[in-house]
């Protein structure tokens, strides 16, 4: 299997584990968030399903410039919503990924906000790190809001506690 056709699965997969909890978010209780500094609810599950799309922003530019793209905030207002902003933004990822060669991996990438760099780094580690590891660590996040307002959390990787009962 080559390096694409991995990290292709690899999408996929999370992107099934991803459902699982964007289907529990009780929208609802969108407002709802566990700290002041917290995102709420209805944002940070929203956040979850866009952030497949970081891929085909990786790779479909050299840089993100927040000063010529303003970043604008959106809420989904269902679970229905929740699951075709991922569903799309899956799709459009695997797209470009099955396009992408070897090389493109190693070029660089540059998030900014104007003169402000705040990183540039290759491809390959912006895919893993800000498309992958970024939404794994928000999703686990969403976990814990779901843990919070007494919601059965699904398992990922195995069963939860709310699914050995």
């Amino acid at each position: 299997m080559s390096q694409k056709q991995a990290l292709i699965a690899e999408l996929k997969m999370e992107a099934a584990n991803t459902r699982k909890i964007l289907e529990k978010v009780p929208i609802d209780r969108s407002d709802w968030k566990p700290h002041q500094k917290s995102m709420t609810l209805g944002r940070l599950a929203t956040h979850v399903a866009e952030i497949p799309s970081w891929v085909s922003t990786t790779f479909l530019a050299d840089e993100l410039d927040f000063a010529k793209t303003p970043f604008k905030s959106h809420v989904a207002t269902s679970n229905q919503e929740l699951l075709d902003i991922l569903d799309k933004n899956l799709n459009e990822a695997v797209g470009v990924l099955e396009k992408i060669n070897d090389e493109d991996f190693e070029k660089m990438w540059t998030m900014r906000n104007g003169e402000q760099v705040y990183f540039t780094l290759p491809k390959k580690v912006v895919l893993r790190t800000f498309a992958y590891s970024h939404n794994f660590h928000h999703r686990a996040q969403l976990g814990v809001y779901l843990r919070l307002l007494n919601i059965p959390v699904p398992g990922m990787y195995g069963p939860t506690a709310d699914e050995m009962n």
